[in-house]
């Protein structure tokens, strides 16, 4: 019964912005660290970032520190990415994933790791 659903994704100027969610059913979000992940057009999947179940900071990637926040709201047990100052570089399939467990470091933006459960992709363009 476990189901991530992400949404949000688009087209989008340089410069500009969107927000993604991902809305877990079945779950508690509390019990659960998650993650978003991307792939751009010809290049590998990379973590971008990740949220613990726990009071730490989130984590994120060096390409988008600063620009991207992750957050989110117990009462609709959803994840938020928000991305400003979105480039060319930030265009790809966008993914959130989940594990569940006391998990935090940044090895949750590795690929390697395992995750329980995996949302559809949705797309996200940066262009002029």
């Amino acid at each position: 019964q476990v189901q991530l659903v992400v949404s949000g994704g688009g087209l989008v100027t340089p410069g500009g912005s969107l927000r993604l969610s991902c809305v877990a059913s079945g779950v508690t979000w509390d019990n659960y660290a998650i993650a978003w992940f991307r792939q751009g057009p010809e290049k590998e999947r990379e973590g971008v970032a990740a949220i613990a179940p726990s009071v730490y900071t989130p984590l994120y990637a060096d390409s988008v520190l600063g620009r991207f926040t992750v957050s989110r709201d117990n009462a609709k047990n959803t994840i938020y990415l928000q991305m400003n100052n979105l480039t060319q570089e930030d265009t790809g399939v966008y993914f959130c994933a989940a594990v569940r467990g006391w998990y935090r470091g940044r090895y949750l933006l590795d690929t390697r790791f395992q995750y329980d459960h995996w949302s559809q992709g949705t797309q996200v363009t940066v262009s002029s």
